[in-house]
């Protein structure tokens, strides 16, 4: 029990083991099911809880946790089929930073990670409430409890005294305690996905009697795809279809299905789930689509209701290739071919659009989820799949939308480490928020959230199918490049040009062969032809000779992949020579020049082919030692496929990074302010000059030195006081809703003595009259270089942290780069370096030692960013902040101007464990 202001809503989880249970909070009616927790112990249950096995300890710990709400009390129970399994509640007194905790956990259902499930919602509550401890006393003997503290992920001491053991448990939110829980998570999504894609048992309820039901179609795919396990299908009105037995109903099954698909009438559906859910089913797959609000109500509530794991509505299907399972149940035209590649995506046309493509390509797939609407299972569900799966060797994705993108961020991160993660950039061309006029939220369009999403956990974002399908084919077959340095062949010199423009408007490079590559490649190519990047072999090189000249630049280390772009020649068809076999069969014999053989086995780097006449946009062409090599029709498409090899080289290279510790940072105050504002102003709001200061100052952000003036005096006293370069100041005036001040011309720039300083207050209040609520003056800045930093809180992505060029050209030139907070080391390395400014950061050259111009204060400069990105980490209020210009200076980094605006919302937090 809690007060409204605390409470906590319902939510699902699921346990070790894959179940799905409901926790919350304990409310008055729930005494008598609390009661029974407690009495249907053993009592030695009893006495490790209470340390003594008194049966009236049960009646005490219900009325203690049914009782009326009050401050510092919390209690949280997990119950699944309406039985409650598990209580865990906590007890600060109402004061101080540190409560007590305890857990119950009915008999028979220990080590499936019920307490530790209680256990973690209740160290996000308590952190939600400023608490920073738990403490718990246990006997010395309860090694359950003890262990499942220990093993929290959290800093966990001990302090003995006779048979009784006192822990204490620091509640931060440290990566190791977020690997812990994401761990646990792991395990338990991976065990709730078994019924529903390695199902034993499956029944198709909706499948008619005559062709062209969705229900008939998905049945027959699943017969003539040889499903090894047990089929059903269910129709009251036939006893078989299509060689399947056929049943009235679920209830009258033979043997429970582990997979209930549903292809009924939207209408019908939470019934029909009702009954699956009745009968035993673990997990449904549901291709029905056009429900209204209440029947997608009712059918995610049956699933919760009885556990079971739900794909769709409105989607194409599921399937899993494993010779040992064989299971489509899918609508597609044709059986998807068995391979190494994981398949999610919300679009059934782009699935079948995937499944064709890997098919031809000879890729297959490893499991094929179309997700639909995504009640429950999402992409983070398939991701963690197939890191588990032991099939998958790349994942591929296609989502429209995302439920948790910083749990999905995490996900992405671990995964995409051990195999490569694709995606399409789906939505790109929506809207970005306009929530507010102010420079961060014109800036940032949800593509630079997404972006940013992608970029930072390590995700290969592609623009379409087609390209989605061409960097598959070359990550699925080519090692990755050790760096953008590409040497290109060709037969013919335009080609080579059309492939050397391609490679350059990718972002990698051509560097020139050295003199040593250029006389070994001279010596072995026909006479004409020309050694530079690209190598003009000429048309009348052949076969064995250009063998001879990939292989000597595959074994330079000057190279890190080779493009090969080749066109069908007369001279090549008189000789029989093909110029394809040089690519895909090493030299292993003496080359044609009479010197000693060079070893067969090429070094590891990628190759690509270019045939301009080919047919399909990407083919994978058969090569040595059972390998494949990709070929486009293309040079911008094999391009663009080695450089997002090339970034997935240089992010994996990269170590994973940290979050930096802050000196001088507040957040009790911070937090208190921001509740104090929202008392004052519960719709949230723009934060006034004197408001915004004191929360910067909460984060210690350097701000130019400033005062705050009301009338005409004490704007002239402040001049006087905070005078600047030779005695110049700046005056900007103030009022609610202000966003642009040199556009509404309420700027005054280089002021000197009290004479101009009256006269520019003057101005202000007459043209501003019933507007302006006073004056910000500062000294005039020393020159530099004019920056912006800002943050938008979405509510779907969390908090977005912009950066790039500041002052009058923020909008103009949109010279902006964005990471989602909260900001890794690396993440603010590449928040600097990737403006186009960033030269002007860096220096002459664009590195720190470059000559002439002098860096500015990059350490200073990464605080800034740093700062920023804690701040909007730890206030959810902070709807977006502003800081325009940021003046950066070889000496220092100073916030010039800063806007931030409050809105009244909970903290959520995105890493707890809980289904969709």
């Amino acid at each position: 029990m809690t007060d409204g202001k605390l409470s906590r809503p319902t939510v699902h989880a699921l346990l070790a083991d894959g179940t799905t249970v409901c926790i919350r909070p304990v409310r008055r009616d729930d005494h008598d099911q609390v009661q029974g927790l407690y009495e249907e112990m053993s009592s030695e249950n009893l006495r490790l809880r209470f340390f003594a096995a008194s049966r009236r300890s049960a009646g005490q710990a219900a009325d203690r946790a049914c009782a009326e709400p009050r401050p510092g009390y919390r209690v949280l129970l997990a119950e699944t089929g309406g039985r409650v399994i598990g209580l865990a509640e906590y007890d600060s007194g109402g004061t101080g930073d540190t409560a007590e905790i305890s857990i119950a956990v009915a008999d028979g259902l220990h080590h499936r990670g019920v307490g530790t499930l209680l256990v973690e919602h209740l160290v996000s509550a308590a952190r939600a409430e400023g608490i920073t401890g738990f403490t718990a006393d246990a006997l010395s003997e309860n090694h359950e409890v003890l262990r499942l503290f220990a093993d929290l992920g959290l800093r966990t001491t001990r302090h003995f005294e006779g048979p009784e053991v006192r822990c204490a448990i620091a509640l931060d939110q440290s990566d190791t305690y977020l690997t812990a829980v994401e761990e646990r998570g792991r395990a338990a999504d991976v065990a709730s996905l078994e019924p529903l894609l390695r199902p034993r048992t499956v029944a198709v309820i909706g499948a008619g009697r005559k062709a062209g039901s969705v229900g008939r179609a998905i049945l027959h795919q699943l017969h003539t795809g040889r499903f090894t396990g047990r089929l059903f299908a269910v129709n009251p009105h036939a006893s078989s279809i299509l060689g399947v037995p056929c049943h009235p109903s679920v209830g009258a099954l033979p043997k429970t299905p582990d997979l209930a698909v549903l292809a009924v009438p939207a209408a019908a559906l939470s019934a029909t789930a009702e009954e699956c859910g009745k009968a035993g089913a673990r997990a449904l797959l549901v291709v029905t689509a056009g429900l209204d609000a209440d029947q997608s109500q009712a059918l995610l509530a049956a699933c919760r209701a009885y556990g079971m794991r739900l794909v769709g509505p409105n989607c194409l299907g599921i399937s899993n290739t494993d010779p040992e399972l064989r299971l489509d149940a899918t609508f597609a035209a044709g059986h998807p071919s068995p391979g190494t590649a994981g398949v999610a995506v919300q679009s059934g046309g782009v699935g079948i659009a995937l499944l064709d493509g890997l098919s031809r390509l000879g890729i297959g797939v490893s499991s094929f989820a179309s997700l639909g609407d995504k009640y429950d299972v999402s992409g983070n569900d398939m991701l963690q799949w197939w890191e588990s799966d032991g099939r998958t060797g790349l994942a591929l994705l296609h989502l429209e939308s995302f439920g948790s993108p910083r749990a999905f961020s995490r996900t992405a991160r671990r995964v995409t480490r051990r195999i490569p993660v694709l995606t399409v950039d789906a939505g790109r061309t929506e809207a970005g928020r306009r929530a507010a006029a102010s420079h961060t939220a014109a800036a940032a369009t949800r593509t630079m959230t997404r972006g940013a999403l992608f970029t930072q956990a390590g995700i290969t974002a592609t623009r379409s199918v087609g390209e989605l399908l061409e960097v598959t084919a070359l990550m699925n077959s080519q090692p990755l490049p050790a760096g953008r340095r590409v040497a290109i062949v060709t037969n013919a010199g335009g080609a080579g040009v059309l492939a050397a423009d391609a490679c350059a408007e990718s972002g990698l490079e051509l560097p020139a062969p050295g003199s040593e590559l250029v006389d070994d490649l001279l010596a072995v190519l026909p006479a004409g032809a020309f050694v530079g990047n690209p190598v003009d072999a000429t048309a009348s090189v052949t076969e064995e000779q250009l063998t001879d000249c990939v292989d000597r630049i595959m074994r330079n280390g000057a190279v890190d992949a080779v493009l090969v772009a080749l066109v069908p020649t007369a001279v090549a068809a008189a000789t029989g020579d093909d110029l394809v076999r040089a690519l895909t069969l090493p030299q292993s014999r003496m080359d044609s020049t009479g010197r000693a053989p060079v070893p067969g086995r090429r070094p590891p780097k990628p190759i690509v082919a270019v045939r301009l006449e080919q047919g399909l946009p990407v083919e994978l062409l058969p090569a040595a030692e059972g390998t494949t090599i990709p070929s486009y029709a293309e040079p911008q498409a094999a391009a663009r496929a080695l450089a997002h090899a090339a970034r997935r080289a240089v992010w994996l290279a990269r170590p994973v990074g940290t979050v930096p510790d802050l000196d001088d940072v507040e957040t009790d105050r911070a937090h208190a302010f921001v509740d104090a504002y929202l008392d004052r102003h519960p719709d949230g709001g723009w934060l006034d000059p004197r408001e915004c200061a004191e929360l910067l100052g909460c984060y210690d952000i350097p701000q130019l030195a400033w005062a705050w003036a009301g009338t005409e005096d004490d704007a002239a006293l402040a001049a006087d006081r905070l005078h600047g370069f030779d005695g110049r100041v700046v005056m900007k005036g103030y009022w609610p809703g202000l966003v642009h001040k040199t556009a509404e011309h309420a700027v005054h720039l280089d002021l000197r003595g009290d004479a101009q300083v009256r006269a520019a207050f003057r101005d202000l209040e007459t043209r501003f009259a019933g507007l302006l609520e006073g004056v910000v003056i500062q000294p005039l800045a020393d020159r530099g270089t004019e920056l912006f930093a800002g943050v938008v809180q979405d509510q779907v992505f969390g908090p977005l942290v912009l950066f790039g060029l500041g002052g009058t050209a923020t909008e103009i030139l949109a010279d902006h780069a964005a990471r989602l907070a909260p900001l890794t080391d690396h993440d603010v390395h590449d928040l600097i370096t990737s403006p186009r400014c960033a030269p002007l950061l860096l220096g002459a050259g664009g590195t720190p030692s470059g000559g002439g111009a002098r860096p500015v204060d990059l350490p200073g400069l990464e605080q800034l960013l740093l700062r920023l990105s804690r701040m909007a980490s730890d206030l959810p209020q902070l709807a977006e902040a502003d800081f325009n210009p940021v003046l950066a200076t070889p000496g220092r980094v100073t916030v010039l101007d800063a806007r931030v605006r409050l809105l009244p919302r909970r903290p959520q937090d995105p890493y707890l464990r809980r289904l969709r």
